[in-house]
């Protein structure tokens, strides 16, 4: 494959993660959302400040970005595979594209989306924490593993009524739902295991909260900075 695909698979993954949903929902209603709640622009605080129909589309908009962008990888990889391949193979013997570039690419988008949602260009690459646009992703690499990795955020969620306890207890669980359910896919387990040590790096905040014994809980509509 050449490496144009790979340019344009990270760089259009990134441009789609790197939109800003929360930032702009907020700036339509003339709400600065990173000067108010957690100051994050992801979609607990969006629901925090904006109410719950605002951060769930904020929400879902998040998701679809990364499961956007895995599909925009795929898109990439057959197109390039097709005129690559048509170039260089006789009409006898033309090789298809395998589902293991497919998915090859699609995680390659997919950790460039989470990039563009988490350092997102057009706030001086300060963004959110990449849970849902991470969910969006892996809705589209691993289905099976991001549903045990929801099972164990409610169950965190419900035990301790605070979202980033649940949040970081998924970011747990799907790198190793991952690692046991697709044990031939290396590639996509250690991009799980980063993406997971990743979010939550970007919860260090909310850890030094909770040492504090200061962290909002859910339902909450105020979160101690």
């Amino acid at each position: 494959m050449p490496v144009l695909s790979y340019i344009l698979t990270a760089l259009g993954a990134y441009l789609l993660g790197s939109i800003p949903f929360g930032f702009l929902v907020a700036k339509a209603k003339g709400i600065d959302i990173r000067s108010v709640g957690s100051g994050n622009i992801g979609a607990t605080n969006a629901m925090r400040v904006l109410g719950k129909p605002a951060g769930i589309f904020v929400l879902v908009m998040d998701a679809l970005k990364g499961f956007g962008a895995c599909f925009l990888g795929v898109l990439i990889y057959s197109h390039y595979f097709n005129q690559f391949n048509g170039l260089h193979s006789t009409t006898a013997s033309i090789p298809m594209p395998s589902q293991e570039g497919a998915e090859h690419f699609a995680t390659i988008a997919g950790i460039f989306a989470v990039l563009g949602h988490n350092y997102t260009c057009w706030l001086k690459f300060k963004g959110g924490k990449g849970i849902a646009t991470t969910a969006g992703v892996y809705l589209a690499l691993a289905p099976w593993a991001l549903l045990i990795a929801l099972a164990v955020f409610i169950l965190a969620l419900v035990a301790s009524r605070i979202m980033s306890v649940a949040s970081m207890s998924g970011a747990v669980a799907l790198p190793a739902a991952v690692w046991v359910m697709t044990p031939h896919n290396v590639f996509l387990g250690i991009v799980t295991t980063a993406l997971g040590a990743l979010a939550i790096y970007k919860h260090k905040s909310n850890i030094q909260r909770l040492l504090a014994g200061t962290e909002n809980r859910f339902g909450k509509k105020k979160e101690t900075k």
